[in-house]
């Protein structure tokens, strides 16, 4: 088949869709299959596209301040050749409110290609500019989701989220991500982290990493550390922040500061690759206290490292996560933070909990979410359309 897929970052430099779509990338072409990805320069960090692998056809924003906000707008000469799409016989479109998706959802209609529309959890109306989501769901949500051959949810609870915008249940299909566990067959070796950050052989790592963004919730975290640091006098930890700054790094460096912990909090800036790995190895738990989640990558990483996580009990989360075997689950709200540092200090002093559940997950992601095991749902997927 000759394949499209669209999202507006490409490679995996910023964020869990952007790693998804590379992988599903990398895997249809193994398959044979002729794939395009049509992109930008959003977030682009000047890695060579393979081309040998996958044709990128990337285009430069208009602004790059308007991306933050969702405003993807490709320059001119995307106009011209969005044409092309008639040469497919399939697209993927990834991500739903993006300005850039009326256009390709005009030329799909145009030359009756086929469509499929991945929302990756971006349906809610949530997290502020509420009033621009309904406009854009108005004049081009609704009609997206329409005319597509058929959606693909996460889980059952972004089934709901398509309900609830009229998508008809016939229509959805249920694919999880999936991760390339061939990168995690030979994991580094234990210590390479901590020596690298000047992290003392004797602490333990509590390791957040991901966007930080509000919506991550990251300031439960600071607030359950400082918790357990001063309240439960467990001071063997050091808690390690990893990602990209998406508007909220000051916040919580100023949370950190004002809680006493500033100093035994390490922010990394993003790593990735190997680097990424290292961090993972190192910890002794992965922590992610979204205050909204559909489907985070980051879990299947940790996962594949054998590593224990903790997370909210909110969204996909709770099916991501199964309490007491693969991980512990919190409520999250004021003072619950509280919950979460007595889940932390659990953990902590109990190694051997931590090893059992770590290696739960592991067996949980080899068996369910393997990345070929969703692209032989996917390429299933294509040929019905």
């Amino acid at each position: 088949m000759r394949l499209l897929q669209v999202y507006h970052i490409f490679p995996a430099s910023f964020g869990g869709v952007s790693t998804i779509v590379y992988q599903i990338t990398k895997e249809l072409c193994k398959r044979g299959h002729e794939v395009h990805v049509l992109t930008t320069n959003a977030y682009f960090m000047g890695e060579e596209d393979r081309k040998e692998e996958v044709k990128v056809h990337r285009f430069a924003l208009i602004s790059r301040t308007l991306s933050k906000y969702n405003l993807i707008v490709p320059e001119m000469k995307f106009l011209s050749w969005v044409k092309m799409i008639k040469k497919y016989d399939c697209i993927h479109i990834h991500g739903y409110r993006n300005l850039y998706n009326a256009i390709i959802h005009r030329y799909a209609i145009k030359y009756d290609v086929p469509y499929v529309l991945q929302a990756h959890g971006s349906l809610p109306r949530i997290m502020g500019k509420n009033k621009l989501k309904l406009i854009y769901d108005a004049f081009v949500g609704y009609k997206l989701l329409r005319n597509s051959s058929k959606v693909i949810a996460l889980n059952r609870v972004e089934t709901e989220q398509y309900k609830s915008m009229g998508v008809p249940e016939d229509k959805i299909v249920i694919i999880p991500n999936g991760i390339d566990l061939s990168k995690y067959a030979k994991l580094p070796p234990k210590g390479v982290f901590k020596k690298k950050f000047n992290v003392p052989k004797d602490k333990k790592i509590i390791l957040y990493l991901g966007r930080i963004h509000k919506i991550k919730g990251i300031d439960f975290l600071v607030m359950a550390y400082a918790y357990l640091v001063k309240k439960m006098n467990f001071k063997e930890a050091i808690l390690v922040i990893v990602g990209p700054d998406d508007g909220y790094l000051n916040e919580v460096k100023a949370l950190a500061y004002d809680l006493g912990v500033l100093r035994s909090t390490l922010f990394t800036g993003p790593l990735y690759g190997k680097n990424k790995l290292e961090a993972y190895i190192d910890s002794e738990v992965y922590v992610l206290p979204s205050r909204y989640e559909t489907f985070p990558m980051t879990i299947l990483e940790a996962y594949a490292c054998s590593k224990p996580v903790i997370a909210s009990n909110v969204g996909g989360l709770k099916d991501l996560v199964i309490d007491g075997e693969t991980g512990l689950l919190f409520e999250i709200g004021i003072g619950d933070y509280i919950q979460l540092a007595e889940k932390l200090l659990y953990l902590l002093e109990n190694p051997g909990e931590a090893l059992r559940m770590g290696l739960k997950g592991k067996k949980l992601v080899k068996e369910k979410y393997s990345i070929k095991k969703v692209v032989d749902r996917l390429e299933h997927l294509y040929k019905q359309c």
